[in-house]
Protein backbone atom coordinates (compact mmCIF):
# COMPACT_ATOMS: atom_id res chain seq x y z
CA UNK A 1 0.00 0.00 0.00
CA UNK A 2 1.32 3.67 -0.63
CA UNK A 3 3.04 5.26 2.50
CA UNK A 4 0.34 7.87 4.38
CA UNK A 5 2.89 11.43 4.32
CA UNK A 6 2.21 14.67 6.21
CA UNK A 7 3.08 18.00 4.56
CA UNK A 8 2.05 21.93 5.31
CA UNK A 9 -0.06 21.11 2.22
CA UNK A 10 -2.41 18.30 3.85
CA UNK A 11 -4.36 18.46 0.80
CA UNK A 12 -2.85 16.50 -2.35
CA UNK A 13 -4.11 15.39 -5.51
CA UNK A 14 -1.80 13.69 -7.63
CA UNK A 15 -2.21 11.14 -10.55
CA UNK A 16 -0.04 8.52 -11.70
CA UNK A 17 0.16 6.80 -14.32
CA UNK A 18 1.92 3.58 -15.17
CA UNK A 19 2.67 3.20 -19.39
CA UNK A 20 3.87 0.16 -19.83
CA UNK A 21 4.21 -1.90 -23.21
CA UNK A 22 1.32 -3.68 -23.24
CA UNK A 23 -1.68 -1.93 -20.95
CA UNK A 24 -1.14 1.40 -19.56
CA UNK A 25 -2.90 1.79 -15.79
CA UNK A 26 -4.03 4.91 -13.81
CA UNK A 27 -4.62 6.41 -10.47
CA UNK A 28 -5.88 9.57 -8.48
CA UNK A 29 -4.18 9.69 -5.17
CA UNK A 30 -5.84 12.58 -2.69
CA UNK A 31 -6.60 13.07 1.23
CA UNK A 32 -4.24 9.96 1.01
CA UNK A 33 -6.25 7.28 -0.83
CA UNK A 34 -6.58 6.21 -4.29
CA UNK A 35 -10.18 7.91 -5.66
CA UNK A 36 -9.90 6.68 -9.14
CA UNK A 37 -8.58 4.36 -11.60
CA UNK A 38 -8.34 3.83 -14.98
CA UNK A 39 -7.20 1.34 -17.76
CA UNK A 40 -6.10 1.81 -21.28
CA UNK A 41 -3.86 -0.27 -23.54
CA UNK A 42 -0.74 0.35 -24.69
CA UNK A 43 0.72 3.69 -24.70
CA UNK A 44 4.77 2.70 -25.54
CA UNK A 45 6.13 5.02 -28.35
CA UNK A 46 7.69 2.29 -30.16
CA UNK A 47 4.34 0.68 -30.68
CA UNK A 48 2.16 3.56 -31.51
CA UNK A 49 4.10 6.53 -32.07
CA UNK A 50 4.25 9.67 -29.63
CA UNK A 51 0.78 11.74 -31.08
CA UNK A 52 -1.18 8.58 -30.40
CA UNK A 53 0.99 7.61 -27.18
CA UNK A 54 -0.05 11.13 -25.84
CA UNK A 55 -3.57 11.13 -27.04
CA UNK A 56 -4.00 8.18 -25.17
CA UNK A 57 -2.12 9.30 -21.75
CA UNK A 58 -4.46 12.38 -22.10
CA UNK A 59 -7.62 9.92 -22.54
CA UNK A 60 -6.73 7.86 -18.87
CA UNK A 61 -6.17 11.70 -17.26
CA UNK A 62 -9.37 12.66 -18.66
CA UNK A 63 -11.39 9.74 -17.58
CA UNK A 64 -9.64 9.59 -14.50
CA UNK A 65 -10.73 13.24 -13.86
CA UNK A 66 -14.71 11.96 -15.49
CA UNK A 67 -14.44 9.00 -12.59
CA UNK A 68 -13.22 11.19 -9.84
CA UNK A 69 -15.78 13.97 -10.38
CA UNK A 70 -12.90 16.23 -10.32
CA UNK A 71 -11.66 19.30 -12.55
CA UNK A 72 -7.84 18.52 -14.16
CA UNK A 73 -7.05 22.26 -12.77
CA UNK A 74 -7.40 20.54 -9.28
CA UNK A 75 -4.65 17.80 -9.74
CA UNK A 76 -1.59 19.15 -7.95
CA UNK A 77 0.99 17.27 -10.13
CA UNK A 78 0.55 14.31 -13.29
CA UNK A 79 3.44 11.67 -12.52
CA UNK A 80 3.71 9.59 -16.06
CA UNK A 81 5.89 6.86 -16.61
CA UNK A 82 6.14 5.37 -20.17
CA UNK A 83 7.78 2.52 -21.41
CA UNK A 84 10.43 3.08 -24.34
CA UNK A 85 11.57 6.46 -22.82
CA UNK A 86 14.56 6.62 -21.62
CA UNK A 87 16.70 9.90 -23.04
CA UNK A 88 15.99 13.67 -21.83
CA UNK A 89 14.98 14.48 -25.24
CA UNK A 90 12.27 11.72 -25.13
CA UNK A 91 10.75 12.87 -22.15
CA UNK A 92 10.70 16.27 -23.19
CA UNK A 93 8.86 15.83 -26.34
CA UNK A 94 6.18 14.00 -24.80
CA UNK A 95 5.89 16.78 -22.08
CA UNK A 96 5.19 19.26 -24.40
CA UNK A 97 2.89 17.09 -26.64
CA UNK A 98 0.40 16.55 -23.81
CA UNK A 99 0.74 19.97 -22.71
CA UNK A 100 -0.45 21.09 -26.13
CA UNK A 101 -3.07 18.52 -26.40
CA UNK A 102 -3.94 19.39 -22.83
CA UNK A 103 -4.60 22.97 -23.84
CA UNK A 104 -6.89 22.14 -26.81
CA UNK A 105 -9.16 20.33 -25.12
CA UNK A 106 -9.15 23.08 -22.46
CA UNK A 107 -7.37 20.90 -19.80
CA UNK A 108 -5.12 22.51 -17.18
CA UNK A 109 -1.76 20.22 -16.38
CA UNK A 110 -0.50 22.28 -13.43
CA UNK A 111 2.89 20.26 -13.04
CA UNK A 112 3.62 17.21 -15.36
CA UNK A 113 6.42 14.58 -14.83
CA UNK A 114 7.06 12.35 -17.96
CA UNK A 115 9.53 9.73 -17.17
CA UNK A 116 10.38 5.87 -18.22
CA UNK A 117 7.85 3.27 -16.88
CA UNK A 118 11.38 1.53 -15.37
CA UNK A 119 11.90 4.68 -13.24
CA UNK A 120 8.78 4.32 -11.36
CA UNK A 121 8.88 0.75 -11.34
CA UNK A 122 12.55 1.36 -9.22
CA UNK A 123 10.92 3.56 -7.04
CA UNK A 124 8.88 2.07 -5.81
CA UNK A 125 10.00 -0.94 -5.63
CA UNK A 126 12.54 -0.06 -3.39
CA UNK A 127 10.91 2.97 -1.47
CA UNK A 128 13.30 5.50 -2.72
CA UNK A 129 15.72 3.70 -1.71
CA UNK A 130 18.95 1.42 -3.91
CA UNK A 131 18.67 -1.62 -5.34
CA UNK A 132 17.82 -3.20 -9.05
CA UNK A 133 14.56 -4.00 -10.04
CA UNK A 134 14.37 -6.51 -13.10
CA UNK A 135 11.11 -5.75 -15.16
CA UNK A 136 10.32 -9.43 -17.29
CA UNK A 137 6.80 -8.64 -19.33
CA UNK A 138 6.67 -7.85 -23.19
CA UNK A 139 10.03 -6.54 -22.97
CA UNK A 140 12.88 -7.10 -20.71
CA UNK A 141 15.27 -4.24 -18.31
CA UNK A 142 16.81 -3.98 -15.77
CA UNK A 143 17.33 -0.76 -13.86
CA UNK A 144 19.12 0.53 -10.33
CA UNK A 145 19.36 3.61 -8.74
CA UNK A 146 22.14 4.54 -7.59
CA UNK A 147 22.10 7.94 -4.95
CA UNK A 148 19.54 10.33 -5.00
CA UNK A 149 18.82 10.81 -8.79
CA UNK A 150 21.43 8.35 -10.71
CA UNK A 151 19.79 5.41 -12.31
CA UNK A 152 21.62 2.75 -14.51
CA UNK A 153 20.62 0.13 -17.09
CA UNK A 154 20.46 -3.18 -18.73
CA UNK A 155 18.41 -3.88 -21.49
CA UNK A 156 15.49 -2.75 -22.55
CA UNK A 157 16.28 -2.36 -26.12
CA UNK A 158 13.01 -3.32 -27.79
CA UNK A 159 12.66 -6.56 -29.45
CA UNK A 160 13.67 -4.60 -33.14
CA UNK A 161 17.57 -4.84 -31.13
CA UNK A 162 17.32 -7.39 -28.29
CA UNK A 163 15.26 -7.73 -25.62
CA UNK A 164 16.67 -10.92 -24.48
CA UNK A 165 14.42 -13.03 -21.84
CA UNK A 166 11.51 -11.21 -22.73
CA UNK A 167 7.48 -12.32 -23.30
CA UNK A 168 8.48 -11.09 -27.10
CA UNK A 169 11.72 -12.76 -27.61
CA UNK A 170 10.35 -15.88 -25.74
CA UNK A 171 7.30 -15.86 -28.85
CA UNK A 172 9.51 -14.81 -31.35
CA UNK A 173 12.11 -17.77 -30.55
CA UNK A 174 9.42 -19.81 -30.39
CA UNK A 175 8.33 -19.51 -34.19
CA UNK A 176 11.86 -19.56 -34.94
CA UNK A 177 12.39 -23.06 -32.95
CA UNK A 178 8.71 -24.02 -35.43
CA UNK A 179 10.15 -22.89 -38.89
CA UNK A 180 13.79 -24.20 -38.59
CA UNK A 181 11.88 -27.76 -37.03
CA UNK A 182 9.52 -27.69 -40.44
CA UNK A 183 12.46 -26.88 -42.30
CA UNK A 184 14.13 -30.39 -41.14
CA UNK A 185 17.21 -27.89 -39.68
CA UNK A 186 16.25 -28.77 -35.97
CA UNK A 187 13.72 -31.41 -34.25
CA UNK A 188 10.27 -30.96 -34.24
CA UNK A 189 8.43 -28.92 -31.37
CA UNK A 190 4.93 -29.45 -30.08
CA UNK A 191 4.65 -25.45 -30.53
CA UNK A 192 4.60 -25.80 -34.19
CA UNK A 193 1.42 -27.50 -33.75
CA UNK A 194 0.13 -25.79 -30.93
CA UNK A 195 0.51 -22.76 -33.13
CA UNK A 196 -2.00 -24.34 -35.77
CA UNK A 197 -4.66 -24.80 -33.33
CA UNK A 198 -4.41 -21.36 -31.99
CA UNK A 199 -4.56 -20.01 -35.61
CA UNK A 200 -6.83 -21.35 -37.94
CA UNK A 201 -4.95 -19.22 -40.75
CA UNK A 202 -1.96 -21.48 -40.27
CA UNK A 203 -1.99 -24.66 -42.48
CA UNK A 204 0.88 -26.89 -41.70
CA UNK A 205 0.73 -28.83 -45.12
CA UNK A 206 1.54 -24.70 -46.21
CA UNK A 207 3.98 -23.73 -43.91
CA UNK A 208 4.38 -20.55 -45.53
CA UNK A 209 0.90 -19.55 -44.16
CA UNK A 210 2.66 -18.67 -41.17
CA UNK A 211 4.60 -15.87 -42.87
CA UNK A 212 1.25 -14.11 -43.78
CA UNK A 213 -0.93 -14.89 -40.37
CA UNK A 214 2.15 -12.82 -38.80
CA UNK A 215 2.21 -9.97 -41.54
CA UNK A 216 -1.55 -9.81 -41.43
CA UNK A 217 -0.87 -9.63 -37.72
CA UNK A 218 -2.83 -12.19 -36.77
CA UNK A 219 -0.60 -12.15 -33.50
CA UNK A 220 2.38 -10.99 -32.10
CA UNK A 221 5.42 -12.39 -30.49
CA UNK A 222 4.09 -11.95 -27.36
CA UNK A 223 0.97 -13.63 -27.69
CA UNK A 224 2.66 -16.92 -28.47
CA UNK A 225 4.63 -16.94 -25.13
CA UNK A 226 2.03 -18.34 -23.25
CA UNK A 227 2.15 -21.45 -25.64
CA UNK A 228 5.65 -21.45 -25.45
CA UNK A 229 5.70 -21.90 -21.65
CA UNK A 230 2.95 -24.31 -22.01
CA UNK A 231 5.08 -26.66 -24.06
CA UNK A 232 7.74 -26.19 -21.81
CA UNK A 233 5.77 -27.30 -18.70
CA UNK A 234 5.07 -30.54 -21.11
CA UNK A 235 8.44 -30.92 -21.41
CA UNK A 236 9.05 -29.96 -25.35
CA UNK A 237 12.72 -29.73 -25.37
CA UNK A 238 12.95 -26.81 -27.65
CA UNK A 239 10.17 -24.50 -25.83
CA UNK A 240 12.04 -26.37 -22.92
CA UNK A 241 15.64 -24.94 -24.25
CA UNK A 242 13.82 -21.42 -24.72
CA UNK A 243 12.75 -20.44 -21.05
CA UNK A 244 15.78 -21.78 -19.82
CA UNK A 245 18.53 -19.40 -22.26
CA UNK A 246 15.35 -16.69 -21.58
CA UNK A 247 16.63 -17.05 -17.59
CA UNK A 248 20.05 -16.99 -17.97
CA UNK A 249 19.59 -13.97 -20.81
CA UNK A 250 17.74 -12.49 -17.42
CA UNK A 251 20.66 -13.11 -15.04
CA UNK A 252 23.21 -11.24 -17.93
CA UNK A 253 20.60 -7.60 -17.05
CA UNK A 254 21.55 -8.46 -13.63
CA UNK A 255 24.88 -9.23 -13.89
CA UNK A 256 25.39 -5.97 -15.39
CA UNK A 257 24.37 -3.79 -13.15
CA UNK A 258 25.79 -5.22 -10.28
CA UNK A 259 29.43 -4.67 -11.18
CA UNK A 260 28.21 -0.91 -10.50
CA UNK A 261 27.60 -1.33 -6.73
CA UNK A 262 30.22 -1.05 -4.15
CA UNK A 263 28.16 -3.09 -1.47
CA UNK A 264 28.23 -6.76 -1.55
CA UNK A 265 24.57 -7.80 -1.67
CA UNK A 266 22.43 -5.51 -3.62
CA UNK A 267 18.52 -5.84 -3.11
CA UNK A 268 17.31 -7.07 -6.18
CA UNK A 269 13.58 -7.45 -6.65
CA UNK A 270 11.62 -8.43 -9.99
CA UNK A 271 8.59 -7.32 -11.29
CA UNK A 272 6.54 -7.43 -14.84
CA UNK A 273 3.85 -9.55 -16.21
CA UNK A 274 5.74 -12.80 -16.26
CA UNK A 275 6.78 -12.26 -12.60
CA UNK A 276 3.52 -11.59 -11.41
CA UNK A 277 1.58 -14.98 -13.65
CA UNK A 278 3.93 -17.31 -11.55
CA UNK A 279 5.05 -18.99 -14.77
CA UNK A 280 8.00 -21.23 -15.54
CA UNK A 281 10.02 -18.99 -16.49
CA UNK A 282 9.63 -16.58 -13.25
CA UNK A 283 10.19 -20.08 -11.17
CA UNK A 284 13.67 -20.66 -13.07
CA UNK A 285 14.88 -16.98 -12.43
CA UNK A 286 13.91 -16.94 -8.82
CA UNK A 287 16.16 -19.89 -8.32
CA UNK A 288 19.00 -17.96 -10.19
CA UNK A 289 18.58 -14.91 -8.03
CA UNK A 290 18.21 -16.53 -4.76
CA UNK A 291 21.56 -18.58 -5.45
CA UNK A 292 23.17 -15.95 -6.98
CA UNK A 293 26.31 -14.69 -3.90
CA UNK A 294 26.00 -10.56 -4.81
CA UNK A 295 21.84 -10.82 -4.85
CA UNK A 296 19.82 -10.39 -1.75
CA UNK A 297 16.56 -11.36 -3.47
CA UNK A 298 13.97 -8.83 -2.21
CA UNK A 299 10.02 -8.51 -2.63
CA UNK A 300 9.45 -5.13 -4.38
CA UNK A 301 7.69 -2.46 -1.53
CA UNK A 302 5.42 -1.30 -4.27
CA UNK A 303 4.84 -1.48 -7.66
CA UNK A 304 5.26 1.63 -10.73
CA UNK A 305 1.71 3.24 -9.51
CA UNK A 306 3.17 3.40 -6.38
CA UNK A 307 6.81 5.26 -7.41
CA UNK A 308 4.67 8.23 -9.65
CA UNK A 309 3.10 8.69 -6.38
CA UNK A 310 6.08 8.82 -4.28
CA UNK A 311 7.88 10.92 -7.39
CA UNK A 312 5.24 13.59 -7.21
CA UNK A 313 4.93 13.88 -3.82
CA UNK A 314 8.42 14.40 -4.02
CA UNK A 315 8.02 17.57 -5.95
CA UNK A 316 5.48 18.72 -3.98
CA UNK A 317 7.32 18.42 -0.57
CA UNK A 318 5.47 16.10 1.15
CA UNK A 319 7.49 14.80 3.89
CA UNK A 320 6.78 11.36 6.32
Amino acid sequence: MIKKFMSAKSDYTIIGIDGGGTKTRGIIYKNKKIIAKSNAGTTRIGAVGVGESCERLLNVIGDLCEKANIDSEEIDVVVIGQAGVWLDEEKKRSTQLLKTLARSQKMTLNDLIVTSDAELAVEGAFDGKNGIVLIVGTGSIAIGRLGKNKYIRSGGWGIELDDEGSGAWIGKEGLTAAVRGIDGRDIHTAFTDALAELFTTIDLKNPRTIVKAYAERNFEYQMLTPTVMKCAEDGDKKCLDIIDRAAFHLTELLEALLKQFSIQQVPVALMGGIIEADTLLARMLIERVKSHPRIKYTQPKGNAIEGAIRMGEALLEIVE
